[in-house]
């Protein structure tokens, strides 16, 4: 009998467009030879254009479902998205607490890439206190860092290591840099593409945690997720008439 692969679990949003949130996070995690769990935070109403409704689950929902996944399956990371409301975040919070030995990727969504609201300031705070001190690697793009207070304050929360991402930045390659305590870890570059794209940032968090997951170390883990990112942009495709999906 085979040996069965790494469960990695996701907490995060729906998307029914299958391009970022919990559908994105499924895609990636089993591409990489995980075993995709997950755990339902909120439900949206979206296209490939953005995001027109977010409803939370109820925090007692969100706790229930952690509870019996984590109290029967032994998981081997955990990735986190959006997450709703900030009651959602103390009990994922709870439940990562109680998993402290198991790698955490927090990819802190606090809007679509139109610009839709996707956390309020309760929430980004919950991310900053209850959170960051739990995650192994933050992965926010530059305008996001700067919400959260910036790397430095991240990494003084506790976070052992906060990769930013260069894809807001106005210049011809995409410039994405870890950080750990001690400054800068490893600088990457990769050639911007010409097309506008829905999950990558989901992508790429999922692919860090695949690669925890599976035995990594993090700087080797965040450089290639960032390869399988890149080629699964590279292949992306337009499915209607808004931004492209990664083909995964």
């Amino acid at each position: 009998m085979p040996s069965a692969p790494p469960n990695v679990l996701a907490f995060a949003a729906s998307d029914p467009t299958g391009g970022a949130g919990v559908q994105a996070d499924l895609l990636t995690l089993a591409s990489l030879g995980c075993h995709p769990l997950s755990v339902l935070t909120a439900l949206t109403v979206q296209d490939t254009h953005g995001v027109h409704r977010l409803q939370a689950v109820d925090a007692a929902l969100v706790a229930e479902q952690a509870h019996y996944l984590l109290a029967e399956l032994p998981v081997a990371a955990f990735k986190l998205g959006v997450l709703g409301s900030a009651a959602n975040a103390a009990v994922v919070a709870d439940a990562l607490a109680a998993h402290a030995r198991v790698p955490v990727v927090l990819d802190p969504v606090l809007a679509s890439g139109r610009g839709d609201a996707l956390a309020d300031d309760r929430l980004r705070e919950a991310l900053r206190t209850r959170l960051a001190p739990l995650a192994t690697v933050i992965t926010p793009n530059r305008l996001e860092a700067r919400a959260l207070g910036g790397v430095d304050a991240l990494l003084a929360l506790g976070c052992r290591y906060v990769l930013v991402t260069g894809t807001h930045a106005d210049t011809p390659e995409v410039v994405n840099t870890l950080h750990d305590a001690r400054g800068v870890v490893r600088e990457d570059r990769w050639p911007r593409l010409n097309a506008s794209y829905h999950g990558s940032g989901c992508t790429l968090a999922s692919a860090i945690a695949a690669r925890l997951a599976l035995g990594d170390a993090v700087p080797e883990a965040v450089r290639a997720a960032q390869a399988y990112t890149w080629r699964a942009l590279e292949r992306g495709f337009k499915p209607g008439s808004g931004q492209y999906l990664p083909r995964r």
